[in-house]
């Protein structure tokens, strides 16, 4: 199943999507993040349907508690940055309110031209715990959905800590959908891919991460605890516009899309900030 939070008419609500209908659940639920708490993902629920073409669509889960951040997690983009190998994740945090839907422009700040794509697999927590077992950690994934990165790297590079250059507003795509477990045969074989204007950028399948899932949740957890609808973006693979030669930076105008095998497609334009 797929799920998604969308505006209608002015009113943010969530539904379950149904081709190019959502079915509209916000009478269930305030919102899809409260309706993970509450273990209302099922298929039987019902309500008005909206039309995909009438809603503009939200973050997948607008409000999180946490969005917490995988850097360096595939060995190409490891290499690529010149980061050192090392035993445990690299996590970092996002803000909430950095975060845009699949109908939002991300946004050029005026204060740089260094605007960079990092395409991820985003996972959605389900069941919250702190201390969860690497073998238990997928029990407490609700699902699964599209996330870009979008990183101000000039800012990011100013010190060593990267928060300034990853919370920038409008630079968080998420979404368009929350694609639940069950949908997902295989997921070593999922690939994360980029392109922007059309043109492939980043490409690798999960199995290709430092860190897999299980390991993300299980370490994460031992220092925070996890709620439902908290969110951890997994990392990106090589081919980042800082490392090439020239590099490449997104500008007004461009298109970024990043691909999720199984998950979706996550489609922003780019937009100077006024």
């Amino acid at each position: 199943m797929q799920f998604v939070s969308f505006e209608f008419e002015g009113k943010a609500s969530w539904g379950r999507l149904e081709g190019d209908q959502i079915v509209d659940l916000g009478a269930t639920a305030p919102d899809l993040k409260a309706a993970i708490a509450a273990g209302q993902l099922g298929a039987g629920a019902s309500g008005p349907a909206r039309a995909r073409a009438a809603v503009r669509l939200l973050p997948v889960i607008p409000n999180p508690g946490k969005i917490l951040c995988v850097g360096h997690n595939y060995e190409e983009h490891r290499v690529e940055t010149g980061r050192d190998p090392t035993e445990h994740p690299s996590i970092f945090t996002r803000f909430a309110d950095t975060l845009i839907g699949a109908d939002d422009p991300i946004v050029l700040p005026r204060v740089s031209t260094n605007l960079d794509y990092e395409a991820e697999l985003a996972v959605v927590i389900g069941k919250g715990g702190r201390h969860i077992a690497e073998a238990d950690a997928m029990a407490h994934v609700a699902g699964f959905s599209c996330f870009n990165d979008a990183s101000i790297r000039d800012w990011q590079w100013h010190t060593k800590q990267f928060i300034p250059g990853k919370n920038f507003p409008g630079t968080g795509p998420f979404g368009p959908s929350l694609v639940t477990p069950d949908e997902i045969a295989d997921l070593d074989a999922v690939s994360v891919e980029s392109y922007l204007n059309g043109t492939r950028m980043q490409g690798a399948t999960l199995d290709h991460m430092l860190f897999s899932i299980p390991t993300i949740i299980a370490y994460v957890s031992a220092f925070t605890p996890l709620s439902p609808g908290d969110v951890i973006a997994t990392g990106t693979p090589g081919g980042v516009g800082a490392k090439r030669n020239p590099p490449v930076w997104m500008k007004a105008g461009d298109e970024i899309e990043i691909r999720v095998s199984g998950v979706g497609s996550l489609r922003n334009r780019i937009v100077a900030e006024a």
